[in-house]
């Protein structure tokens, strides 16, 4: 299988072009790709030099490297548009179409998506991922507060779900593991129990979650068959009792795991992705 190298070309972060650009290249399964990303292509200095970085991948690979680019700046856009990869460009394909249904001619500026425009924004994710940071693990008191709170067993992926949707939407999500005595005693946590309507419960199927952990720590009882399989199974049968929605996410990425509590809990998402 030969391999294709893509590159994500922007005049920021790089970010939008790679979320834009993996979302398209999972519907190609089966194939090799190399991702290179290159931020900050800023000046006619670094998009020369960006083209240089394609040219020789199509030189090596021995086919034409897949160009994602959200540069915004026309001048540098037509240097890596010259290139000898596949050009495929975010913005022009949108902003022409927007500004002819808007009337309006777009700013063209650089660094709209990711800097410091939105102040009130900026604060408002920080805040969240203070809170959830302090509310991680069950280590924090703050539930009145919170707009989530995600319970499940350890290592169905709770953290980095609460971090992700302070980051992303703003939103003030806590988290608390279930434990062996919880589990055992088949009722809910006392400190849970004022916070009913705010519970979202995450699951994993039993070999995903024994897999994951003995990456942790292996040949454990915390990681065997036997120890898995009974608080997964202990912890659905409290969910069921308490009639606590609950989200597998053995196969869901972080992103869609977010988007589906969101989008079935009714919960705001004060920021824009």
């Amino acid at each position: 299988m030969s391999r294709r190298t893509v590159f994500f070309v922007s005049d920021q972060t790089g970010v939008t072009a790679e979320t834009m650009g993996h979302s398209l290249l999972t519907q190609f399964g089966g194939l090799d790709f190399r991702p290179v990303t290159l931020p900050f292509v800023s000046t006619v200095d670094k998009a020369e030099e960006a083209v240089r970085k394609i040219n020789r991948a199509a030189t090596e690979d021995g086919v034409r490297p897949i160009v994602f680019s959200t540069l915004v700046v026309d001048e540098l856009r037509d240097i890596v548009l010259g290139s000898q990869g596949l050009f495929l460009d975010f913005f022009a394909a949108f902003v022409g179409p927007l500004e002819r249904e808007l009337n309006v001619r777009s700013t063209h500026l650089a660094g709209r998506a990711h800097g410091m425009f939105d102040v009130a924004g900026y604060t408002a994710r920080i805040n969240a991922t203070n809170f959830a940071l302090a509310n991680d693990d069950g280590t924090g008191q703050d539930y009145s507060h919170s707009d989530v709170i995600l319970v499940g067993v350890s290592r169905s992926g709770k953290t980095p779900t609460c971090l992700y949707m302070a980051l992303q939407y703003g939103v003030f999500a806590a988290n608390y593991p279930l434990t062996e005595e919880d589990l055992e005693s088949g009722k809910l946590p006392q400190r849970l129990e004022p916070y009913r309507r705010k519970l979202y419960a995450l699951t994993i199927k039993p070999e995903r979650l024994q897999q994951i952990r003995n990456e942790r720590r292996p040949e454990s009882r915390y990681s065997s068959r036997q120890q898995v399989a009974y608080e997964l199974r202990a912890a659905e049968s409290l969910f069921s009792r308490y009639s606590i929605p609950v989200i597998d996410t053995t196969e869901c990425s972080i992103e869609e795991i977010a988007s589906r509590i969101l989008s079935n809990s009714g919960i705001e998402r004060r920021l824009r992705p």
